[in-house]
């Protein structure tokens, strides 16, 4: 076990931390699936509404790649089909049967996976699309079946704040995780890497076939980015791939029950939680959860986040739950704008630059219940040396950015661009004076270089 100490970062310390207790939610009205999750996909329409499917049974596939499908997360009547900007379907309502029938596929054990063809086993993710849940880097996209990765990292340790407890999954499940593990050697010629928080319990650090390390300190540090730098750097012309250890074990069901899984544990936490409410749920796989989200939000308006606060994506307070959805964050809304708040002492207020009283008298301790309100506008780039406070990585982001935004993709990769995702900088995004969606600027620098490259 290697141990690394991360000293540069920031923890939040966001209100409503999700509780430990996994609880039962397998109340199902409708269920839907977004074939959008899956943005390179050349649609093909399978079905049509009015039509009876299982779960399991194929929805849509890539046009480009039929041997990629877009499968029903649960059983029941096609309701509805709804599509949006050129046609594109983004949504299949299903009216869910009283008794579903369930598609079966091959069905493994650890011992039959740990032997099985690669081929094989790579076909069978690609025919369900949970080869999505593998990542690649560079770009961080869906990992590709054609290739092999120099090595794995299983992340379970993630530091941004709420995100699903990675050892509260694997211990509900440890058969699957275990599953998982042993399909993930057959999948590279390299290491898989483990990485776990130094508290983390004994269902993670006893795991067998891998090398576990251990990482400390603020957030980022259980960013992926920051364990592959810190373990086993990522060079020109190589590729490793990535997984979160809650999408593991979803994957580890999927081989030995030789079916879609019925259900997965997610979390719900955040400012905007009631505190009854923030915890873990166990919840259908592609189940509404409209009426969840309104049980467990507090009185107001409150926005809903895939994902933590500081990489999270806005969704709608009506939908279901998606196949790469596992933490959902709730926050309170709120415009409200304080008369000259900047010439204020600020006891109770955050700020990560020393700028108000409470960063070096003390200050409210513990949890905050932070909102969503910028507290100002956009404001013009200028060099402030903050982003060098919070990124742990050899990445000078001043200077990457400004590549990025004058469109010098060559300049981008000298500076680390293929190195980092777009979650790498969300302390960045958070501690900026400037406002500027940092985030974004990496997403577009990506983008263009694929775009250069024919990756899709």
């Amino acid at each position: 076990m290697a141990d690394y100490n991360i000293k540069k970062g920031f923890d939040l310390k966001l209100g409503g931390k999700p509780g430990t207790n996994i609880v039962d939610r397998l109340d199902v009205t409708t269920a839907i699936a977004y074939p959008l999750e899956f943005p390179s996909v050349k649609q093909r329409l399978i079905v049509k509404e009015g039509d009876h499917v299982k779960r399991g049974s194929v929805l849509l596939e890539d046009k480009n790649n039929a041997n990629f499908k877009i499968r029903a997360p649960m059983g029941g009547k096609i309701q509805s089909i709804i599509r949006g900007q050129r046609r594109f379907v983004e949504q299949i309502v299903i009216q869910p049967d009283a008794e579903e029938q369930i598609e079966s596929f091959a069905r493994y054990t650890t011992g039959t996976l740990a032997s099985a063809p690669r081929t094989e086993l790579l076909e069978h993710l690609v025919s369900t699309s949970y080869i999505s849940l593998l990542r690649q880097r560079p770009f961080d996209i869906a990992a590709d079946p054609k290739t092999t990765p120099k090595s794995i990292f299983v992340n379970a340790m993630n530091t941004g704040p709420h995100r699903v407890d990675a050892e509260v999954v694997v211990s509900d499940d440890p058969e699957a995780f275990t599953a998982g593990i042993t399909l993930l050697g057959r999948l590279t010629e390299g290491k898989i890497n483990l990485c776990v928080s130094p508290t983390a319990g004994d269902s993670l650090i006893s795991t067998q076939n891998v090398d576990v390390h251990t990482f400390a300190g603020p957030h980022p540090s259980g960013n992926t980015s920051v364990h592959i730098a810190k373990v086993d750097p990522l060079r020109k012309d190589e590729l490793i791939w990535t997984i979160n250890a809650a999408d593991l074990v979803l994957i580890g069901r999927l081989f030995l029950d030789g079916a879609l899984p019925a259900s997965r544990v997610i979390s719900i936490g955040g400012s905007g939680a009631k505190a009854d409410a923030a915890n873990h749920y166990r919840v259908r796989m592609g189940a509404d959860i409209s009426a969840l989200l309104k049980e467990a939000s507090k009185p107001g308006d409150v926005r809903v986040i895939n994902g933590d606060a500081l990489s999270g994506t806005t969704l709608a307070a009506e939908g279901a739950l998606r196949l790469m959805q596992s933490s959902i964050t709730l926050l309170i809304e709120s415009e409200e704008r304080t008369f000259m708040g900047w010439l204020t002492p600020g006891k109770k207020l955050l700020s990560f630059s020393r700028a108000f009283v409470s960063t070096w008298a003390g200050g409210p301790s513990g949890e905050r219940n932070l909102h969503t309100n910028r507290n100002g506008g956009k404001r013009a780039l200028v060099l402030t040396g903050l982003y060098d406070k919070v990124m742990p990585l050899n990445i000078m982001v001043d200077f990457l950015i400004r590549a990025i935004m004058a469109n010098d993709t060559e300049e981008a990769t000298k500076l680390g661009l293929l190195e980092v995702v777009p979650e790498d900088f969300s302390l960045c995004d958070f501690v900026c004076p400037c406002k500027t969606e940092i985030q974004s600027i990496i997403r577009d620098g990506l983008s263009q270089i694929m775009e250069e490259e024919g990756i899709s």
